[in-house]
């Protein structure tokens, strides 16, 4: 497991599409706070950057590791490497924890580069001025992290199901675009699906920003939905790999 997981950190180092992505946000990190420091006619309240930021952030959570997907994960079946991988006399088990894990791991890095690095941007432009508080800043951290992985098993899973680059990532970011409207549009007119709705990492990914507001046992969902989702996502990824016939 241990050799599989650094065979994985490696190419993830490695992959075009993970540093190109990786380099995209960190210049929208340093550059946004960067110009209206410049242009705005006020000194930058870096509580305010914050909180703009993370209210934006949900897109960096549910769109950008969908292309990281396609290439990552997906090519890899097209590109016949994932035949050597499974040939290799590890279980498949492993193998797949192994990716969703570094997948995972990537997704997290995504989701942090934004409300880290303008947050830490800002303040530096601003001389610290009006600083978000620290609990806060760093529960916001923790639950974007626990989000993006819970996001990175589901598309781990379909990434494994249609194995094309090209179709796994149009397909996810319509998904991903479409899926909070059409559920909307279902819970109001169904009872079921507004339950499952306001119990999904969809749903629950905009409200973790109002954390400092919420009581303890909303805070508990807001952890335990990603977790549950992660596991669950995990598992029926594992069995869809097993079954799964490797050209």
């Amino acid at each position: 497991m241990g050799n599989l997981l650094k065979s994985e950190l490696f190419k993830l180092k490695k992959d075009t599409s993970f540093k190109k992505l990786t380099l995209a946000l960190m210049l929208i990190a340093a550059l946004f706070p960067l110009i209206a420091s410049i242009y705005g006619t006020e000194q930058i309240s870096v509580n305010e950057l914050f909180l703009t930021i993370i209210g934006k952030n949900n897109y960096v959570l549910k769109l950008i590791p969908c292309l990281l997907a396609g290439y990552f994960i997906a090519s890899e079946y097209s590109l016949g490497t994932m035949k050597s991988i499974a040939s290799s006399g590890n279980s498949r088990i492993r193998i797949y924890i192994s990716k969703l894990m570094v997948f995972s791991f990537g997704a997290i890095i995504f989701s942090v580069i934004l409300p880290i690095g303008m947050t830490g941007t800002g303040a530096i432009l601003s001389q610290f001025n009006d600083m978000p508080d620290l609990k806060y800043f760093a529960q916001i951290i923790i639950f974007t992290m626990l989000y993006a992985a819970a996001f990175a098993s589901i598309m781990m899973l379909f990434a494994t199901m249609f194995t094309d680059s090209g179709k796994t990532i149009g397909l996810l970011i319509l998904i991903f675009l479409l899926f909070d409207g059409v559920m909307f549009m279902l819970a109001s007119k169904i009872t079921l699906f507004e339950y499952i709705y306001n119990y999904s990492v969809f749903k629950l990914s905009y409200d973790f920003i109002n954390i400092n507001a919420l009581e303890s046992i909303e805070v508990f969902k807001l952890a335990i939905v990603p977790i549950v989702t992660y596991v669950i996502f995990g598992l029926l990824g594992v069995l869809a790999f097993q079954k799964k016939e490797i050209k």
